[in-house]
């Protein structure tokens, strides 16, 4: 019996095409691979070189600084409304307690009348007990002038019939009413002086309680009537009104700021930072500015951290006087420093950062740039302090990489 031969499944001719397929595959991927790694060409007079330097680091931050007011004062509304009266206008210099504007809130003033009205009635219910206290105790007082005249008619009579009983004068009979009288009337008396000593208790603390409630309602009363007088806004202290634009109907919130009084006292500088100094402007920090020619000093006197828009912001005060000729608004160039001056490995600021985030720059080196990773530390408005990666002399391409930030290797040519 015939033995089947199975074929197989590849011939040798099939397996060298397949072969001869992969290979080329594998030089066309090599091919693209050397591609992505090409040298990029790029024109000397389109970027930036800098040569690394060895100095100062100055540790300091340009800032652009407004000039405000030392003190400024918001003017609010306790109670929600609209304007119904408008009585000075932005800009104006205002003394303390100078009309600004009249809020109108029906509904506000309504309750305000009603509580009024129930805080006065009880005023005069509290009044009224009061007097009737006043008039017992005129009563309880009466009593006693009349007990104790009865008790000297009959103290009187007491004695007489005394002496005339002696004398036989007068029967028992008689003796024994005037004497019953007598000790009537005694007894009488100091009850009735009992009654009022506890009723004289008893009324001091009604009084005392009395007392207390109509204070309340006084102070409930005057609380009403300046809420009442503070649907009329008043200037809080002297000074000038700023960001203060009503107009008539306009609605405002309880407690919702209307405007500023900025005290003209002096003034200070307000400057936002970038969230990169976050952790490094501290208060107590000292800056400089310039005006009219003149340098000034100043301090770090409050840091707010919330970060707006990449930018958190800085108060500073004069260390002398402020000079002569500020005004709200001035802008000034400030230059806050940081720490003293070190030695450092310096590198001109570029745009190269923004592409790299300082984690590798191109280092030039007979026309042409390759990559390197560096270690950069610090920055000011004019370097940034390098830590490791370069040293003193390497020139560096400091314009910006987005041309050819994914190739290895940059040609300069002239």
């Amino acid at each position: 019996m015939d033995k089947k031969i199975e074929k197989k499944r590849f011939s040798t001719k099939t397996l060298i095409i397949i072969g001869g397929a992969i290979a080329f595959v594998a030089v066309v991927i090599y091919g693209y691979t050397l591609s992505l790694k090409k040298t990029y060409n790029a024109d000397a007079d389109k970027l930036t070189i800098s040569k690394v330097e060895y100095g100062d680091f100055e540790d300091v931050v340009l800032l652009n600084a407004s000039v405000v007011p030392l003190t400024s004062v918001i003017v609010s509304s306790s109670e929600g409304g609209t304007v119904a009266e408008i009585f000075t206008e932005n800009g104006a210099s205002v003394v303390k307690g100078t009309p600004l504007l009249r809020i109108s809130n029906s509904n506000a003033m309504l309750s305000y009348t009603s509580s009024q009205t129930a805080a006065t009635e009880q005023i005069n219910q509290l009044r009224k007990s009061r007097l009737d206290l006043e008039q017992n105790q005129r009563v309880l007082n009466q009593d006693v002038l009349d007990v104790e005249n009865s008790l000297r008619t009959a103290s009187r009579q007491y004695r007489l019939d005394s002496t005339l009983f002696s004398k036989k004068v007068i029967t028992q009979q008689e003796f024994n009413k005037s004497s019953q009288d007598y000790e009537y009337y005694q007894g009488k008396l100091k009850i009735v002086r009992q009654a009022i000593k506890q009723e004289n208790q008893s009324r001091k603390m009604q009084l005392s309680q009395i007392d207390q409630s109509m204070g309340q309602m006084n102070e409930s009363l005057e609380m009403i009537r300046k809420n009442i007088e503070n649907m009329t806004i008043k200037a809080p202290v002297s000074g000038k009104l700023s960001s203060y634009d009503p107009v008539i109907g306009k609605s405002y919130n309880s407690n919702e700021m209307i405007g500023k009084i900025d005290v003209l006292q002096g003034y200070k500088l307000q400057a936002g930072v970038d969230e990169y100094y976050i952790n490094r402007v501290k208060e107590g920090q000292t800056s400089t500015c310039e005006f009219n020619g003149k340098t000034y000093n100043l301090t770090v006197s409050k840091v707010i951290p919330e970060v707006t828009a990449g930018q958190f912001q800085v108060e500073m005060v004069f260390k002398g006087p402020a000079p002569e000729g500020l005004r709200r608004g001035l802008s000034l160039q400030t230059k806050l420093t940081l720490s003293d001056n070190s030695k450092s490995l310096l590198l001109a600021q570029g745009q190269f950062f923004q592409s790299t985030g300082g984690s590798w720059v191109f280092v030039v080196q007979n026309g042409k740039a390759t990559k390197k990773n560096v270690k950069i530390g610090r920055k000011n408005y004019l370097y940034y302090e390098i830590l490791d990666g370069l040293q003193k002399g390497d020139e560096v391409i400091t314009s910006s990489y987005d041309q050819f930030n994914q190739y290895d290797q940059v040609e300069i040519s002239k």
